[in-house]
């Protein structure tokens, strides 16, 4: 090693503790614009243990469809094979910071011409190492950035698995939906069946036009053509619940064949503060841990403007045998500094364009938070207007029932038309269908807001890099 190289490797070890660009600061919730309270009418105590908000509806079959996303969903299992390519890239980044070394050996044998004797042979061993020394921290802010980024693999894989879990519910929901909206189908069939029979034999019997017979059809195969369209409904939701499950569409068919009333939860849940939403939304942390690796990437970039320095080293020895090979060893040291002098602004070009990068996910960070308080909100008033419905269309079911009764009887006494009965039992359906669509929509509703306040995983559910699961596709390894 010469004297210069010597004298700027003493002066620049001690900036070996140095790190280029800025530190990562977390931002606070008046820099992400989150208010100290909702605008809506809720409970805002704290919150309820929401990792297994499923179990509330107290429906064993959804609780297992929905505890089988973790292991049998293939969107999830995606996540799992990004989360463990980001496991890999952060080895590859901590790798950096060690040496590089490798080793060889070798052999050959030189015979003489033709005719002449005295062949020899040698045989050596030999080793180097080179190792880049990060005296401005560049490759440990590429580490941060890929801690960072590992974490928000992690929170994605959490946002995944919730978004799963909460269609299956939903799904779930519609398919209960769906066969209760067939069954109130159904018995309106047969009793319009009864009211085109009756029409008819007031027909022959010449009491009524055959007006009321048309009517009667015309109301008879209405409700009859109502009926494909909620089997298709019924299917549909069915055939999600199997590929959600990481089966083929008809594999819970015969599952969910038993009819069984559509789930209902608590009336309320408490939603907290809004700036719970910052810990409890597996996005938002995503989002945030994805603004710390962008802001660890403006370091990166900085520290390209520095002087590198590379020191390496190798060990060499040689001999005509083996058992005299480590007879003589020669070695040599060697350290290299590098700066870059010129190259038209493409080192500063990439500082500003990491900067920008950090920018744009600070503010896609703000734009998670705020769209995660929106889905609070939006989700506590549709199950309030779901309860409101439901109250009114009780009201209305029962109205249109004592209706209807009337109805019937005075028309099959002859005290009132066609026309009247038609338009009652009309509305008693139309009541029916509101009341089931109002509970259907309180379901889905309070699926929708513990999904918002990010229920469904704690850290416990992401795995650790440590314990990332392994792949299970043969072939992989």
């Amino acid at each position: 090693m010469t004297r210069p190289t010597i004298l700027m490797t003493l002066i620049a070890l001690p900036l070996a503790g140095c790190a280029a660009g800025p530190d990562y600061r977390p931002k606070g919730a008046s820099e992400l614009g989150v208010p100290s309270a909702y605008s809506v009418e809720a409970r805002q105590e704290a919150q309820a243990d929401l990792r297994q908000w499923w179990a509330v509806f107290d429906d064993p079959l959804l609780t297992r469809l929905v505890e089988q996303a973790a292991t049998q969903n293939l969107d999830v299992a995606q996540a799992v094979a990004r989360l463990r390519q980001a496991r890999e890239a952060l080895v590859q980044s901590r790798a950096s910071l060690l040496p590089d070394v490798s080793a060889g050996a070798g052999a050959s044998r030189t015979e003489g011409i033709a005719g002449q004797s005295g062949g020899t042979s040698s045989f050596s061993l030999g080793a180097d190492v080179n190792y880049q020394a990060d005296l401005f921290g560049g490759v440990r802010r590429g580490v941060e950035a890929s801690r960072a980024q590992l974490d928000a693999s992690g929170y994605d894989y959490a946002t995944v698995l919730i978004s799963t879990q909460a269609e299956i519910a939903r799904n779930y929901i519609l398919a209960r939906a769906a066969q209760a909206q067939l069954a109130n189908a159904r018995d309106s069939l047969a009793i319009q069946d009864d009211n085109l029979e009756i029409a008819g034999f007031r027909v022959q019997a010449g009491l009524v036009s055959s007006l009321d017979q048309e009517q009667a059809r015309t109301s008879r195969a209405q409700t009859a053509a109502s009926i494909p369209n909620i089997e298709a409904s019924y299917n549909n939701a069915v055939s999600r619940l199997g590929v959600l499950t990481g089966q083929a569409p008809g594999a819970l068919k015969g599952e969910m064949q038993a009819a069984r009333p559509v789930p209902q939860g608590p009336a309320a849940i408490a939603v907290g503060i809004p700036a719970d939403t910052l810990r409890q939304r597996p996005d938002v942390r995503a989002a945030e841990r994805s603004l710390a690796a962008a802001v660890a990437g403006i370091g990166v970039a900085e520290a390209r403007l520095y002087p590198s320095l590379s020191l390496g080293g190798s060990i060499d020895a040689g001999a005509p045998n083996l058992g005299g090979i480590f007879d003589v060893i020669t070695g040599r040291v060697f350290a290299n500094i590098a700066q870059t002098i010129f190259d038209a602004g493409r080192t500063r070009s990439q500082i500003r364009s990491a900067q920008a990068a950090a920018d744009g996910a600070f503010y896609g960070y703000k734009q998670t938070v705020l769209t995660a308080l929106e889905d609070v909100e939006n989700a506590v008033v549709a199950l309030q207007a779901a309860q409101r419905r439901e109250r009114e269309f009780t009201i209305a079911l029962d109205a249109a029932n004592n209706s209807a009764i009337l109805s019937r009887s005075s028309y099959r006494a002859g005290l009132a038309d066609f026309l009247t009965l038609s338009q009652s039992e009309s509305a008693l359906i139309s009541a029916r269908n509101g009341l089931l669509q109002a509970r259907s929509d309180q379901a889905t509703a309070l699926i929708q807001l513990y999904l918002a306040l990010g229920g469904g995983w704690d850290a416990g559910t992401i795995p650790t890099p440590e314990r990332v699961p392994a792949p299970s596709t043969p072939g992989q390894n």
